[in-house]
């Protein structure tokens, strides 16, 4: 394989009310080229906002990539470097044996992360903090929440 294309993503989720109207943001940067997107839905969590932004990221990457994605939920980062082994080898369930949130969002991500072509850097950074990458997705999954 060649060299691959370095992209830089940033992903957010947002919500208004927990449950209630929810909307996810993406800003991808790979060189001079950027790309924003964003969507949301009328009942949804801020957790299932904040994975659906990381799966649309990764979606959208037409070729293999290695990717420096920053985000700030360790829900989404924690679960998919760490907690996702686990709940796989217990058959989708928690340590206290409760089925897992989100089961849906975590077997596409993971199908995306580890069935998937890219090199993928999980970065956390601390949500409205000036973090320049993390305010942009900020706006775009404010941007994604239904009227």
């Amino acid at each position: 394989m060649g060299i691959l294309d370095e992209v830089v993503i940033y992903t957010d989720g947002a919500c208004k009310g927990n449950p209630g109207p929810g909307g996810w943001g993406v800003y991808l940067r790979s060189g001079a080229h950027e790309k924003e997107l964003w969507g949301g839905e009328r009942e949804t969590t801020n957790n299932r906002m904040e994975l659906i932004a990381v799966i649309e990221a990764l979606k959208a990457l037409k070729r293999p990539c290695r990717v420096r994605l920053y985000l700030d939920s360790e829900y989404v980062r924690k679960g998919i470097t760490e907690w996702i082994r686990g709940w796989k080898a217990k058959g989708w369930k928690t340590a206290s044996r409760q089925p897992v949130k989100n089961v849906d969002l975590w077997q596409a991500l993971d199908g995306l992360v580890h069935g998937g072509v890219h090199q993928i850097e999980w970065h956390w950074v601390k949500g409205h903090a000036g973090d320049p990458g993390n305010e942009r997705a900020d706006a775009l999954a404010n941007r994604g929440v239904p009227d």
